[in-house]
């Protein structure tokens, strides 16, 4: 596993936190397999409850200084850690990879790019090129303040089909921003990994309704900072 035979070669401490969502092949086995002698690795297997619960149960029991959530396709590749960490180790809460050059990608992934980053903007304020991409390293402290909220809005509930939900990337550096965390952005490099999760039309109306739900709960004051 890339992963894996990176940290390895690490001199900082780490652990490794696999979600698996609910697969319904022989993927739990494996990871069990992979990770009986690795003291460092702990997998966890929910039911099938998309990408946002996932992030947040993993992110809810990690241990580390730093968090970084990460794609197991690895279209932004772990060795493009560092360049977060160096944020992070000076003075940043948060820092989000940005995916300048999305070469290989489909149109209407450009297409859905620059929309989003318009509909944002509008609605949110968010100053963001690229919320989406899914490597981002936040501040154990951080995290679990942002987590905690959002796992209070955001229910286990199990669900079938793909699941994405592009508005959890929005909510999180929502929050990050009105409670006033420092984020940055950091260019990475990303590599187009074929999927089926990504649906053009679905993935559209998802997205602004994650956008319009955010501002929702921010109108409508759900988002107070009150965890320890």
């Amino acid at each position: 596993m890339e992963i894996w035979e990176y940290l390895k070669k690490q001199k900082y401490s780490w652990e490794m936190i696999i979600v698996n969502d609910g697969s319904s092949d022989d993927t739990s086995n494996l990871l069990h397999q992979f990770a009986s002698d690795k003291s460092e690795i702990k997998i966890i297997d929910n039911t099938h409850q998309g990408k946002a619960s996932g992030v947040l149960t993993g992110g809810l029991v990690a241990n580390g200084e730093v968090i970084l959530f990460t794609d197991m396709d690895q279209a932004t590749p772990i060795s493009e850690l560092p360049k977060l960490l160096e944020k992070t180790n000076n003075g940043f809460d948060i820092a989000i990879g940005s995916r300048s050059n999305r070469k290989g990608a489909p149109f209407f992934r450009y297409i859905l790019a620059y929309g989003n980053i318009i509909l944002r903007t509008l609605i949110l304020r968010l100053p963001y090129l690229d919320t989406q991409c899914g490597f981002k390293a936040i501040k154990a402290a951080t995290a679990k303040k942002i987590f905690i909220t959002m796992r209070k809005l955001r229910p286990v509930v199990t669900i079938d089909g793909p699941a994405v939900d592009s508005g959890f990337d929005v909510e999180l550096l929502y929050l990050a921003r009105k409670w006033g965390y420092k984020v940055c952005e950091v260019p990475v490099v990303w590599r187009h990994q074929e999927t089926r999760r990504v649906r053009f039309f679905y993935d559209m109306i998802s997205g602004i309704q994650g956008l319009l739900t955010v501002r929702w709960r921010s109108m409508t004051n759900a988002y107070k900072l009150n965890v320890s």
